[in-house]
């Protein structure tokens, strides 16, 4: 069990507050820090620098001057040596720096491929990109309130309202305001198409919305009997957790749409992930308590047995990764009293790595170019770590919120991921590097999973 809402004490200062608005002077602010030289006098040589000035300008201005014999110019020289005025720079600050040495000599270089190079050279920044205002933001552990879709667009819900931010250009949207008696809103997922979404309501009910038309599809109802804190869809699946304990398969191109029926948690599920094949989904619930389950063993006739029940850890579990490198890798997350991140083989339900963090972890997210794991947690850092895998050595830490990180999620080319907090800020971080250029993919003739849903009531 872990703790989970938490009253914010900034209710009343949230008024003047414009929803996904950027905070110029905390980047402003953050730029400050940069280092200012500033020349110190008494390291200047202001005789040495008199003497060259003028000595040059005789030279210049009466050639008869400085036509000299050579024992006066072997006089000159050597006076010049005596007082340690044969250097070539006027105004010196420090004696000239040694030539730096290669860390990798230039012979090998040329012998490495490209691909190589960029990834020594790669930069992870410390400090956030971008950071956006998002006032009533719930602080709740169980929940999960930030999604980015395919079309690069970001949905977070704010109290009883989704607000849309659009990557590409930064504009904001709002999306849907539920009615008091229904919300808050406790739950968001964007559909791989990018362009529905699903929002769980605190009334059991789950909400399907066409982000493009700003339309309302259709309402799933009956499946719960409380609030509805995850969402994982599986092409036409949208599999929703609740507080009541139940996991539900809702197809929903048809209008029965409870398909499939998961019980075995006895709190409530906070933590919903399918695999990358769409055959297993990972579940985590405030009972301790880690559920993989097979979709070749669900059925509609009577509640779906388990692949594996995985009760190693001693908190909630809600933070849940699958390896995008390996299918069968699934990274688990523990709350406060727990504090570990576990590594399971979901063929065999064997655990294999166990990390202590330190803290509550509250999000994983894997990098889909490099073996590297993003974490973020609470109390008492409130940071994000960046893992290198499978080593488990700390790559970064990125520091800035104030109170713990609830939400992460990543763009669609993998390289930014949003982290939302309940310090009632939205923070992008540049973590996982450039995007690599890809070929765009081939638009399906028949997308999926909403072609006749607009004919459901």
């Amino acid at each position: 069990m872990d703790a989970g809402f938490k009253n914010s004490s900034s209710n009343m200062k949230i008024q003047s507050r414009s929803p996904l608005q950027e905070q110029f002077l905390q980047r402003r602010n953050s730029r400050e820090n940069l280092d200012r030289f500033i020349p110190n006098r008494s390291a200047m040589d202001f005789d040495y620098a008199h003497y060259m000035l003028t000595e040059w300008r005789k030279g210049k201005e009466n050639p008869a001057v400085a036509v000299s014999s050579p024992s006066r110019e072997a006089y000159r020289k050597q006076l010049a040596e005596t007082f340690n005025m044969n250097r070539t720079r006027i105004l010196a600050f420090k004696n000239k720096p040694p030539t730096p040495v290669e860390p990798i000599p230039r012979e090998f270089t040329n012998s490495l491929p490209h691909d190589k190079l960029a990834k020594q050279r790669r930069h992870i920044p410390q400090t956030s990109e971008r950071t956006l205002d998002a006032p009533e933001l719930i602080d709740d552990y169980y929940l999960n309130l930030l999604d980015w879709g395919s079309c690069n667009v970001l949905a977070i819900a704010l109290a009883n309202t989704v607000y849309l931010w659009d990557a590409s250009d930064g504009s904001t949207s709002e999306l849907v305001t539920v009615d008091e008696e229904n919300g808050p809103v406790t739950s968001v997922s964007w559909a791989a198409d990018g362009r529905h979404i699903a929002v769980g309501l605190n009334n059991s009910e789950v909400q399907l919305w066409d982000s493009a038309s700003n339309r309302q599809l259709r309402t799933l109802k009956g499946g719960h009997r409380l609030r509805v804190g995850s969402l994982a869809w599986n092409n036409h699946i949208l599999t929703t957790g609740g507080m009541d304990g139940r996991i539900i398969n809702n197809d929903v191109r048809v209008r029965s749409h409870i398909v499939e029926t998961y019980r075995g948690h006895e709190q409530e599920v906070c933590g919903l992930k399918w695999s990358a094949s769409g055959q297993q989904l990972a579940s985590g619930g405030n009972d301790n308590v880690l559920h993989i389950w097979d979709r070749a063993m669900a059925s509609s006739n009577s509640p779906t047995q388990w692949l594996h029940r995985l009760e190693e850890h001693t908190s909630a579990v809600k933070a849940l990764a699958w390896c995008p490198f390996q299918g069968n890798l699934l990274a688990s997350g523990g709350g406060g009293s727990d504090r570990t991140i576990k590594f399971w083989n979901t063929h065999t339900g064997a655990c294999l790595n166990s990390v202590d963090t330190g803290s509550q972890v509250c999000s994983l997210v894997w990098n889909k170019n490099e073996r590297e794991l993003l974490s973020s947690h609470g109390f008492t850092q409130n940071q994000l770590t960046l893992w290198k895998y499978p080593s488990m050595v700390k790559v970064a830490e990125l520091t800035g919120h104030t109170s713990r990180v609830l939400y992460m999620a990543q763009s669609p080319d993998g390289c930014t991921v949003a982290s939302a907090a309940a310090d009632e800020t939205l923070r992008f971080w540049n973590v996982f590097g450039v995007p690599e250029v890809s070929k765009p993919a081939p638009k399906a003739a028949n997308p999926e999973p909403f072609t006749n849903l607009s004919r459901i009531r």
